[in-house]
């Protein structure tokens, strides 16, 4: 969670960093409608399970830059994603800070993020993650311990979501995005909780609970390929 303002020694108040505008995600999810509806079809299946009210957590496969677009301009709620510091350069930097995004840097514990993640949880908001890590082969094959610890400390339920079409074809005018008016599945899977109930945060926890969520995403993304007709992409 954020922390909350404590007394320093000479009895100030001392708080922590602040927890990204809501209202920003939301406009952030109205721009994100536009464009991806403008340039692409979205088909969206199962956005019903993903809670009315509360927090979230958003897991998201990534193997195309537009993944996290397209899921903040199809979501039902307003989301605020995790994006690496190394996006947030020019005129990007005071854009996605208004629009309610996360800057992370991946190269270490970055402290500030994290309280800040934890915040929009606590607030009842929905956190978007790529628990890959970064952008690959976009089949949840390998897991960054992260996922699992928002997950746990928060107490936030997990609604897995498969991109499925981002990477497939390159377009004709820009060759890296898909062709325009392109169809792009996106699919919300069944929420689920990563822990035990017990809230244990030890590595073995940890470890538990990053295993238990690689086989609910792989399942959903074995489920969205066939519910869509997408097979894997092979490279």
């Amino acid at each position: 969670m954020c922390r909350h303002p404590r007394r320093g020694e000479a009895g100030g108040a001392v708080s922590g960093p602040s927890i990204p505008s809501q209202r920003g995600a939301e406009v952030g999810r109205r721009i994100g409608v536009g464009l991806m509806n403008g340039l692409w079809k979205p088909r969206v299946l199962g956005a019903w399970r993903m809670p009315a009210h509360g927090p979230a957590i958003l897991a998201v496969n990534h193997s195309h830059n537009i993944d996290g677009p397209m899921v903040m301009g199809v979501s039902p709620r307003p989301t605020h994603f995790l994006i690496k510091k190394e996006a947030f350069v020019g005129p990007l930097d005071p854009f996605l800070n208004r629009i309610g995004q996360l800057k992370v840097d991946r190269q270490s514990t970055d402290r500030t993020a994290i309280t800040r993640a934890l915040g929009v949880l606590a607030a009842g908001g929905v956190l978007g993650i790529f628990p890959e890590g970064s952008r690959g082969e976009g089949d949840f094959a390998s897991l960054r311990a992260g996922l699992a610890y928002f997950a746990v400390r928060s107490g936030a339920p997990i609604v897995p979501v498969a991109v499925l079409g981002s990477s497939e074809r390159s377009g004709r005018l820009v060759k890296g995005l898909p062709p325009l008016r392109a169809r792009i599945d996106v699919v919300f899977g069944d929420p689920f909780e990563a822990g035990d109930g017990s809230g244990r945060r030890t590595r073995s926890a940890l470890d538990q609970a990053t295993e238990h969520i690689q086989k609910q995403l792989t399942s959903h993304l074995e489920n969205a390929r066939r519910q869509t007709g997408r097979q894997a992409t092979l490279k």
